[in-house]
C-alpha cells in the first residue's frame, strides 16, 4: 500500500467543474433518495443509476431502483428492477444500451444476492451470473460482486470482492477480476487478497481506456491497477487517493473519485474527483465535494462523465446526507 505519496489535490490544481448542483436527479412521486454508488451514461448521452430503495438497501422492498435520467432536466425517463435486489452496487450500460448491474449482498431469505443482471434497455433480463444468493469463489459463484464492466468485443469483467480493505477481512473474501465471453462463459480470473502488484484489497470500481486497457479502482490499496484484458498487470496509479469510482471518457481522460479517505482510513488525502489522463500517474485537475468545509469533506462513492463534460457523482452512504440527493451534478462552463 502506497504511504509515501503526498496528494496531489492539497496543491493548486484547476476545478473544470465549478458549479454544484445538488439533488440534480429527481425521482418519481416526491420520492427521497435512498445510497447509491452506481452512474453511467448512456450510448445516447442519458444518465443512468440506481437507488438502493430509499434507504442503503433493497431488502425486502418493491420500490424500482433502477433509472434512466434525462441529462439536461433530470427527470425519469425509465425505470425497472422491483423487487430483484438485495443491494445494487456497480452499474454499466453497455455499447448497446444494454445495463447491467451487481448485487452484492445476499438476501435474508437468500433469494436474491451476489450476482450481476444484464437487462435490455426497458427492463428485460437478458443474462444472469453467479447464483442468487449464493457467496462462493468459484466460476460460476461471487462473493460480494463490486462492478461489471464489458469490452469492445462484449467479454464480460466484473470485480468481485468488497470486504477485502477491512482491517481483518474474513476468510472467504474474495479480490479478484473475473472474466466472461459475451454469452456469460466462464474464461478466466486473477487477483487475491494483497497488496502485491496483481493483488486487490477490495476491487471496488472498473473503466477501459480506448487502448482496451482495463483500469481497476484498488480502493483498500489507495491506487489504480492497470491490465491488459488477459489479466496481465501493467502498472500502477497512485496519485488519484483512495478511490471508489472511475470513469474514462472518449478522448481517455480519466476521472478518480474518492468518497472515503479521512483522518483514520487515509490521512491527509482530500476527498473528491482527481482529473488526469490514462497515459500518465499524474493528477491535472480536482473537483472538490461539495461540502467543502471540513478537510476530508463528502464526496460521492460513483463518477460518470457526459459528452458534454459534466461530472455526475453517485451519492453514497458516506455522502449522501449531506448531499442533499442522489446524485450531484458538477456543471462544465
Amino acid at each position: 500500500m502506497q504511504t509515501a505519496v503526498v496528494d496531489p489535490a492539497l496543491g493548486k490544481l484547476p476545478n473544470p467543474n465549478p458549479k454544484v448542483i445538488k439533488n440534480w436527479a429527481m425521482l418519481p412521486d416526491s420520492r427521497v433518495w435512498g445510497s447509491t454508488a452506481g452512474v453511467d451514461i448512456g450510448p445516447d448521452g442519458q444518465v443512468w443509476a440506481y437507488d438502493r430503495c430509499g434507504v442503503n438497501t433493497c431488502e425486502g422492498s418493491n420500490l424500482t431502483p433502477i433509472f434512466k435520467f434525462d441529462k439536461a432536466s433530470g427527470k425519469v425517463l425509465a425505470s425497472f428492477g422491483a423487487g430483484m435486489f438485495a443491494f445494487p452496487h456497480g452499474l454499466h450500460v453497455d455499447r448497446d444500451g444494454n445495463v447491467w448491474v451487481t448485487d452484492g449482498q445476499r438476501s435474508k431469505d437468500g433469494t436474491k444476492g451476489h450476482q450481476v443482471i444484464k437487462f435490455s434497455p426497458d427492463g428485460k433480463v437478458l443474462l444472469r451470473l453467479g447464483k442468487a444468493g449464493v457467496a462462493g469463489r468459484g466460476p460460476d459463484t461471487f462473493n460480494e460482486p463490486n462492478d461489471v464492466i464489458t469490452a469492445p468485443n462484449g467479454d464480460i469483467f466484473v470485480s468481485d470482492g468488497h470486504s477485502g480493505q477491512q482491517d481483518n477481512p474474513p476468510p472467504n473474501a474474495n479480490a479478484r477480476i473475473v472474466k466472461f465471453t459475451k454469452d456469460g462463459k466462464y474464461v478466466k480470473e486473477w487477483g487475491k487478497l494483497g497488496s502485491a502488484a496483481g493483488e486487490f484489497r477490495t476491487p471496488h470500481a472498473m473503466a477501459f481506456d480506448s487502448r482496451g486497457r482495463l483500469f481497476v479502482a484498488d480502493r483498500g490499496n489507495h491506487r489504480i491497477q492497470i491490465f491488459d484484458q488477459n489479466g496481465m498487470f501493467l502498472a500502477a496509479y497512485v496519485q488519484f487517493s483512495r478511490v471508489s469510482g472511475v470513469f474514462i471518457d472518449r478522448k481517455d481522460a480519466l476521472y478518480a473519485i474518492d468518497s472515503e479517505s479521512n483522518p483514520m482510513r487515509h490521512p491527509k488525502w482530500r476527498t473528491g474527483v482527481r482529473i488526469g489522463n490514462t497515459q500518465a500517474d499524474k493528477v491535472l485537475a480536482f473537483i472538490p465535494p461539495h461540502e467543502n468545509g471540513a478537510f476530508e469533506g463528502a464526496a460521492g462513492e460513483g463518477v460518470a462523465v457526459d459528452f458534454d463534460g459534466n461530472v455526475y457523482a453517485a451519492e453514497g452512504p458516506i455522502s449522501r446526507p449531506s448531499a442533499g440527493g442522489g446524485i450531484t451534478k458538477y456543471l462544465k462552463p
